[in-house]
């Protein structure tokens, strides 16, 4: 058996995680003379000194709660033991008070990517056939799967078709203020610098969301029962629909060849386009944790930390989000801003989750779920602070509200729910043309817009999920690799993987879960 190990995180930290496998037993000795008085989880915290009913537990050097009994040293220290502490009020904030010093640049990193009209860079060759409404999702994915079969084959320089299904579109009050971060976001993701700027989408004729509404009439050029109506072009795309309630259309089948002779238009045009050298700086990447657990601020999020100041040093945009994790460390990420304006910015759209959660009658303690907890975060507290860690150092540059589109380099933060599904999509519509997702408990998550590279945070998943994570940090807690082994590790994978050179799991085996458009306005 290995010897027992654990894992302390600032020096005024009075509990740390058990980093063995399957935990520790009872009576387990550590080096210093620490003995366990009962048994502890992998993951889970130890007392490393006697706690006192009432005292903060510190983790990160943070109180992650407040002891409800007296614990004593060698303890298990879990969410049952634990009263969380408020949450951190938004008013007088630092702003702006953290000045690092410039990090230096780093040059002559280069990918292989695809260039597109708008000056954006794309890591796939990819054609999105976009829906207005839900209604047409199944019609839509009878034709993809034909369009791959039939025509896919015929186009080398594409790397596959995709149709952008949602539940959005009708039964929606399309006029409600907040509906338009759901149609920006849409609209944005169908604008992705992956998809080269040829967007074509499939209408069913009667719903709210009309394609001109998605695209306004001005900027796009419109084919509709089969005819091309010029409304104007636009610098970013030429949207094509085709409206399954055309009088045109009769039977299934004839709406399935104005899909594919649509489709054969664009795959034409895409496969046209070649890959080509261009700098670094030109990667766009989102950066996400799921089915977090105690080592995921430990070893694969400071990795992306890591990774997160290479790609900022190399001129390169990173957007770290999930409001709903970040928000007990917003003192953190205020003081980082460039600007104060872009500390208000985080503040605002803070004050607007704080709003939401009121309205749905709910508290921020919802966030943390059982298999977190399982695997050692006691409360979202704790989760907040290994969570912030993917943003590195750097100052915080940007910020953008759900739905929008990045338009700066550097680090930005960009504003979503915690939630995987939610979040990946409001990325993919910043604009992102790769994904970094972590997980300690494990997920099989993916999308097929862009790649997504799977971090493990501990060996023993990497190990059990050999065939589905892409970088094992693990080693880190290991002592088989430093954390800054594992960002350049990562950093070097995503310049493989968005030159096409090297496929993520997640791609090797076609997974990809639905988008989800963040929808607060009502339903009708």
């Amino acid at each position: 058996m290995a010897a027992p190990l654990h894992i302390r995180m600032h020096p005024r930290d009075n509990v740390a995680i058990v980093a063995n496998d399957g935990g520790l037993p009872e009576g387990a000795t550590f080096e210093g003379g620490l003995r366990l008085v009962e048994r502890v989880p992998q993951g889970h915290k130890v007392a490393l000194v006697d706690l006192p009913k009432g005292s903060a537990v510190l983790r990160y050097n943070v109180p992650i709660g407040y002891a409800l009994k007296d614990i004593p040293a060698g303890s298990w220290v879990h969410e049952r033991l634990l009263e969380m502490p408020d949450a951190r009020t938004l008013d007088n904030l630092p702003k702006a008070t953290v000045r690092p010093e410039p990090l230096p640049a780093l040059e002559g990193y280069t990918f292989e990517g695809f260039r597109n009209p708008d000056g954006s860079v794309g890591s796939r060759n990819i054609l999105a056939i976009t829906t207005t409404v839900q209604c047409v999702a199944g019609v839509v994915d009878f034709a993809v799967q034909r369009i791959k079969a039939e025509l896919l084959p015929r186009f080398p320089n594409v790397d596959d078709v995709v149709g952008l299904e949602h539940t959005y579109g009708c039964g929606v009050a399309i006029d409600a203020p907040d509906a338009i971060i759901p149609i920006r976001t849409l609209r944005n993701i169908s604008l992705n610098p992956n998809f080269g700027g040829e967007v074509m989408v499939v209408s069913l004729g009667c719903e709210k969301l009309q394609p001109e509404r998605l695209l306004p009439p001005g900027t796009i050029q419109i084919i509709d029962e089969r005819n091309v109506a010029d409304v104007g072009t636009s610098a970013e795309a030429v949207l094509d629909v085709v409206c399954l309630q055309s009088e045109n259309h009769v039977g299934f089948m004839s709406m399935i060849d104005s899909i594919m002779d649509t489709a054969l238009l664009h795959l034409e045009r895409l496969n046209a386009r070649k890959r080509e050298t261009v700098p670094a700086s030109e990667l766009v990447v989102g950066v996400q944790c799921g089915g977090s657990d105690a080592f995921s601020g430990v070893t694969a999020n400071p990795a992306v930390g890591f990774a997160t100041d290479l790609l900022v040093r190399a001129g390169a945009t990173v957007m770290f989000s999930e409001t709903t994790e970040v928000r007990d460390g917003i003192d953190q990420l205020t003081s980082r801003a460039s600007t104060p304006e872009v500390a208000d910015a985080m503040i605002r759209e803070m004050a607007w989750y704080d709003a939401y959660l009121k309205k749905g009658q709910v508290d921020r303690s919802a966030n943390t779920t059982p298999g977190n907890k399982k695997g050692g975060l006691s409360n979202i507290v704790e989760k907040a602070m290994g969570s912030i860690v993917k943003s590195g150092s750097a100052p915080i540059s940007g910020v953008l509200s759900p739905g929008e589109k990045v338009k700066q380099k550097g680090l930005i933060y960009a504003a979503t729910p915690a939630s995987d599904f939610i979040c990946g999509t409001l990325q993919l519509a910043a604009g992102i043309n790769i994904h970094v997702f972590t997980t300690g408990r494990g997920t099989p998550y993916g999308l097929a817009e862009v790649p997504v590279i799977k971090v493990a945070t501990r060996s023993d998943l990497a190990r059990r999920w050999h065939d589905l994570m892409d970088i094992n940090a693990g080693r880190i807690a290991d002592g088989d690799a430093s954390i800054e082994d594992v960002g350049w590790e990562l950093f070097q994978f995503m310049l493989e993987v968005a030159s096409g050179r090297k496929k993520t799991w997640a791609e090797h085996w076609k997974l990809h879960n639905a988008l989800v458009l963040f929808n607060p306005a009502p339903i009708t």
